[in-house]
């Protein structure tokens, strides 16, 4: 079993990057016009889940981005995924 200095030497600049990269993501919807919607508003309310020191973050981030519904839909209206649960209007 590796240790937590090897785990950090051997991946901290790869989590370096992606945390950098999400900064830059936030920094880029805030600075123009218009209103976000709900994927914002989920990323927000994941990022406390990551803070948390909490074991199972990563499960408790995907659950927070996924859709909760077990429903099917009549049909679909796009080809794909929105990445977040979209609250019902």
């Amino acid at each position: 079993m590796p240790t937590k200095q090897e785990i950090l030497d051997l991946h901290f600049m790869d989590a370096r990057c992606k945390l950098i990269d999400l900064a830059a993501f936030l920094d880029r919807v805030e600075r123009h016009p218009g209103e976000a919607d709900y994927r914002l508003e989920a990323l927000r309310k994941a990022i406390p889940i990551l803070l948390s020191g909490e074991p199972g973050r990563a499960r408790a981030v995907l659950e927070s981005l996924s859709d909760p519904s077990t429903d099917p839909i009549p049909s679909a209206t796009i080809q794909g995924a929105f990445g977040a649960p979209n609250p019902p209007a």
